[in-house]
């Protein structure tokens, strides 16, 4: 008898670390099956360790009515709005002019996110349920911790989607609660990428001897930092307090600086920030210029810790039992400081102003050794239990 298609769909469209990251997890969860792998365009992430992708809605339609699994794989999804994700399909190039163009015309947005992606949904990497009526549909692992702040309309959506799914994993505490407050029921558990070391730590060791990574580890015998942060930090002010900061731990540690990106998709990390800190900062640091998936894993695993804004920089580290620490601006990191509340252990530091990275990261530094060893075993558990309990509960179909 053949298998019922089983359809893993995400951000994996884009280049962004965690993206990339979870249709590789999730496949590798599914042994035997041979997913297909959905975004909300066609795309080849193949030369960057992703996949290729093909598109939800084109799906739909080669599908129809056709029993089969549909499971949404990790990622702050559930708030991401139709211009927003849109938007991050485009070349960095091409979306400066878009934005300028749609801010004054805001109200034309979502015609247009529906002419890139196919969809009218307000919120398209929840799915509509009348799009594959006869699927399992799981959600697993995701996030949305600013759900409560979406204007009305999209938040309505989303909590219609999530109810009318199969089964629901969250991987924070506060996305939980406000799932919980709108009467839906949904299991907590971590995000996908506490299983990176676990599942991939071979490939990951096998990256480690390419030249990218190898020119890094010749030129700091010592060791070094991964550092990473996204566009919203390149103002002058913000990058000289960066700049001044990792100057400190450099210095106090013997080590190197790393700047490396993240994301390369618009609205994640731009190299002009990342070369400024590093010309501040001279013969300490120095930039990654990968943006392969492998060689970004394979960086912070051989690294001392990782600091930046990027909340998957930060659970590769974990998963590598790695110290780490998150940094933010006044009033943003929410996503960072929700995933630290719900499962750093207590006595490791969890996100920290800029003011505060050099005494922070070193805090991270100094914990103990089997504090994270044992956290980073605890959480690839709880990932394959909650996982588990999802395809139970929504009896996926073979």
């Amino acid at each position: 008898m053949e298998k019922a298609p089983t359809i893993l769909f995400g951000a994996f469209d884009r280049h962004n670390f965690g993206d990339l990251l979870f249709p590789h997890i999730a496949a590798a969860l599914l042994p035997g099956v041979e997913p297909i792998f959905a975004g909300l365009a066609e795309r080849d992430l193949r030369p960057f360790g992703g996949h290729r992708v093909q598109a939800l809605a084109e799906l739909a339609g080669e599908y129809g009515t056709q029993a089969l699994n549909l499971i949404h794989v990790g990622g702050e999804v559930l708030s991401c709005e139709a211009w927003q994700a849109a938007l991050m399909l485009q070349t960095t190039a091409d979306a400066g002019p878009l934005i300028a163009c749609y801010d004054r015309h805001p109200e034309n947005r979502r015609a247009w996110a529906r002419q890139q992606t196919g969809l009218a949904d307000r919120a398209p990497y929840c799915t509509d349920p009348g799009l594959f009526p006869a699927a399992r549909v799981i959600y697993a692992g995701v996030g949305g911790v600013s759900l409560d702040q979406a204007e009305p309309a999209l938040r309505s959506e989303i909590l219609a989607k999530l109810a009318a799914a199969h089964a629901v994993g969250v991987r924070d505490r506060v996305t939980l609660a406000h799932l919980q407050a709108a009467g839906i029921s949904a299991e907590l558990m971590p995000d996908p990428a506490v299983l990176v070391a676990e599942l991939f730590g071979d490939r990951i060791r096998r990256h480690q001897h390419d030249d990218a990574v190898a020119d890094i580890l010749r030129h700091f015998p010592n060791g070094y930092l991964a550092v990473q942060f996204s566009a919203d930090f390149g103002d002058d002010t913000t990058l000289a307090g960066i700049a001044n900061q990792l100057a400190l731990l450099a210095d106090a540690r013997g080590i190197g600086i790393v700047l490396f990106r993240a994301g390369a998709a618009p609205w994640h990390d731009e190299l002009d920030g990342l070369e400024r800190v590093a010309h501040k900062l001279g013969q300490r640091a120095q930039v990654f210029p990968s943006l392969h998936l492998w060689d970004i894993c394979a960086l912070i695993a051989a690294s001392r810790g990782f600091c930046g804004s990027s909340l998957h920089g930060r659970i590769v580290a974990t998963a590598k039992a790695l110290p780490r620490l998150n940094f933010a601006q006044r009033g943003e990191g929410a996503k960072q400081a929700a995933w630290a509340a719900s499962w750093e252990a207590p006595d490791l530091p969890g996100v920290v102003d800029i003011g505060a990275i050099a005494t922070g990261m070193a805090r991270a530094l100094d914990a103990p050794v089997s504090t994270r060893e044992r956290l980073a075993r605890d959480l690839a558990t709880r990932y394959r239990e909650g996982w588990a309990t999802l395809l139970k509960q929504a009896s996926v179909l073979v």
